[in-house]
């Protein structure tokens, strides 16, 4: 009668009744694992027998010039048998079976050394120390037989590595690739593309800065040239792609390259910078398209990472607005300094599911989930003692500029009374470090959403009172943030155009939002309470020639496949963006890309009373009042002391906008 399910624990195996068929389900013991490892390398061993035989088979013979003494062929034979089981033996030991060897690196050929020279050393040794009479064979055959061996071994195993190098032009359909960069990166990309076929691409050589390599072969693919001599080697010889392989690189050597490449009108892709690289090394999958934050990007920016450490290691650390761009970058960034405790706050419960879900498994941290609204008072201190921050990172925000033009109401409720809501539960529950994540737009203020940052700013000052830190952290436009400007116009382009910009002259500053964050946390680090830390920018970009970048890289020619359409600033909106606020006194902090404002604290009393009466202009939905005031506020930028409604005129929001700068 069949068993429907039998099965034994004796000896640590359980068997399935049945005939053993494909489908069937067995678990076999060692020696059966074994048997069968072994049964899919005899080919490979019958090769390293052979290796055994005639490495010591030949130097036998040529020691007597073909003339063996008997004697010796009588030896042979008894030594043949334990040469070869010795060294059989030593090749398995040292893991020489069960590879696939066409993908064997330097970590295998050591491994091939290591093993003949074990079982040859162990052979010339022993014969060293016997006496000649009597050793089975010569020494001088031992020695040679050893050398012989381990060649052999080595070439049976990277034959395809050693003669296969020139079937990687055969195929045909591959893009050509001209690699720039012959250091490390390059090299392993390099070769991690001739492992791998189905990239279907096909190196044509490399260039590099340094005059020593070239003409050099890295992985038999030469260095034909320096970088200055780019554009004359993409005009003599065939490539589809330039890979940019030198993570360490300057921005502006990206930007050179990627100039004459679309002189040449070749695609430039790219391999990550340092400050993305996630491993110790580079592959082909790393290999990405060139965005336009490359070419915007500034130079690597060197951070004091001990001391942020110190701020956050072992903290319960708190971050609002952690479903948004900044706020998510800050997750990801305070996750990485081992802190006890990380809260997300967001009133999104998508982004913050977004950020959770990146979250899990790959950090130890514990994760809290705070779905809430900063305008909600009472919310804000039930979440601030459920969880008992110890630094609070500020960043949920009303950011729109043109937006908050029409909705005034909105950018005092989460921008002013937010901001208020979560410092006071801060200050209540005993927070160490605080954070507002403000804006350069809050430097004379030209719009409502600048004037509500400014007065977030001049709350976080005004409750400093040389117990827990207060700090606000001023910087520009992020690249790639959600509703900036470039991926407006990748939207506007896919569209078919036309790309909109608002003024020839518009001018803006960015930086990508890694780099954002990594000042962020060192001014926090810095912080000894009441600054204002004023990011360094970079350069500024014309936003007319941004656009212009993006619609190339795109494929496409500005005013031919795409048009430009300017259509005027938008309300708010200024030409110029303001870095540092002319009343400041502005000093260097202890980093190069870092500067420190002291503003002289605001009144508390005038700035609360004031405060008061936007919240209930806003609650009373009074828009035109309310956008007149603020903006009175933001054109007069007065001392904090001055801060008060009672002055403001009352005018429409169309008055206002009229004598908008």
């Amino acid at each position: 009668m069949p068993h429907e399910g039998r099965g034994s624990t004796a000896g640590g195996t359980v068997s399935e009744a049945g005939p053993p068929d494909q489908g069937s389900l067995r678990t076999r013991t060692w020696p059966d694992r074994i048997v069968e490892r072994f049964r899919r390398d005899i080919p490979l061993l019958g090769l390293d027998l052979a290796v055994v035989f005639f490495a010591y088979l030949g130097p036998l013979v040529l020691r007597f010039d073909g003339a063996v003494p008997a004697t010796y062929w009588d030896r042979f034979r008894i030594f043949l048998p334990a040469v070869i089981v010795l060294h059989l033996a030593t090749n398995a030991l040292f893991g020489l079976y069960g590879e696939i060897w066409r993908y064997a690196s330097v970590q295998e050929a050591r491994r091939v050394i290591l093993a003949g020279l074990s079982a040859g050393g162990f052979v010339v040794g022993l014969s060293a120390w016997m006496r000649t009479g009597d050793r089975l064979l010569p020494l001088s055959v031992m020695i040679l037989g050893t050398i012989l061996s381990l060649i052999g071994f080595g070439a049976v195993r990277f034959q395809s590595r050693l003669f296969g190098f020139h079937r990687r032009t055969a195929e045909p359909g591959r893009s050509q690739v001209l690699i720039v960069g012959a250091g490390e990166a390059g090299a392993m990309v390099l070769k991690d593309i001739q492992r791998n076929p189905a990239l279907r691409l096909s190196p044509v050589g490399l260039v590099d800065d340094d005059p020593r390599k070239v003409g050099l072969r890295i992985h038999e693919v030469r260095v034909v040239g320096r970088l200055p001599d780019l554009s004359s080697i993409l005009a003599s010889i065939q490539v589809d792609q330039v890979l940019f392989a030198i993570p360490s690189a300057k921005a502006q050597v990206l930007r050179d390259v990627a100039a004459v490449c679309e002189k040449a009108g070749v695609a430039v892709r790219v391999l990550p910078s340092v400050r993305e690289m996630v491993g110790p090394g580079v592959t082909a999958r790393d290999i990405r398209d060139l965005r336009i934050e490359d070419l915007l990007g500034r130079e690597q920016i060197q951070t004091d990472l001990d001391s942020v450490r110190a701020l956050l290691r072992g903290k319960r650390v708190l971050v609002t607005g952690a479903g948004g761009s900044i706020g998510s970058e800050i997750v990801r960034q305070v996750a990485t300094f081992e802190p006890s405790a990380l809260i997300l706050l967001d009133h999104d419960e998508t982004h913050l599911h977004d950020v959770m879900t990146e979250l899990e498994g790959d950090l130890e941290v514990e994760v809290g989930l705070a779905l809430a609204d900063i305008r909600d008072r009472e919310r804000m201190l039930a979440v601030f003692r459920q969880h008992s921050p110890e630094v609070v990172f500020h960043a949920a925000a009303h950011k729109h500029v043109p937006l908050l033009e029409t909705h005034p109401d909105e950018a005092v409720l989460t921008n002013v009374l937010g901001t208020a809501n979560v410092a006071d539960a801060a200050l209540v529950t005993g927070v160490k470090t605080f954070v507002l994540i403000s804006t350069d737009k809050a430097i004379n203020p030209s719009s409502i959403m600048g004037v509500t940052k400014w007065l977030a700013e001049e709350l976080i000052q005004s409750l400093q009172n040389g117990g827990p830190v207060y700090c606000a952290v001023r910087f520009g436009n992020v690249l790639g943030s959600r509703g900036s400007v470039i991926p407006t116009f990748i939207r506007q382009i896919e569209r078919g155009g036309p790309v909109t910009v608002t003024d020839p002259s518009m001018i803006r500053y960015f930086m990508s939002v890694q780099e954002a964050v990594q000042l962020v946390l060192q001014a926090a680090a810095q912080s000894r309470g009441g600054e204002v830390f004023t990011l360094d920018m970079g350069e500024p970009v014309r936003i007319l020639d941004l656009a212009e970048k993006v619609i190339r890289m795109s494929g496409r020619v500005p005013g031919s496949d795409i048009e430009i359409a300017i259509v005027g600033p938008r309300p708010g909106e200024r030409l110029q963006e303001i870095a540092l606020h002319p009343d400041e006194d502005v000093i260097a902090s202890e980093h190069p890309s870092i500067m420190i404002s002291r503003p002289k604290p605001a009144d508390r009393v005038a700035l609360r009373s004031t405060i008061a009466r936007l919240e209930k202009l806003a609650q009373a939905g009074e828009r035109d009042e309310l956008y007149a005031r603020l903006r009175s506020l933001g054109k007069r930028r007065p001392k904090p002391a001055e801060i008060t409604l009672d002055s403001s005129p009352r005018r429409g929001k169309t008055a206002a906008m009229r004598d908008a700068p």
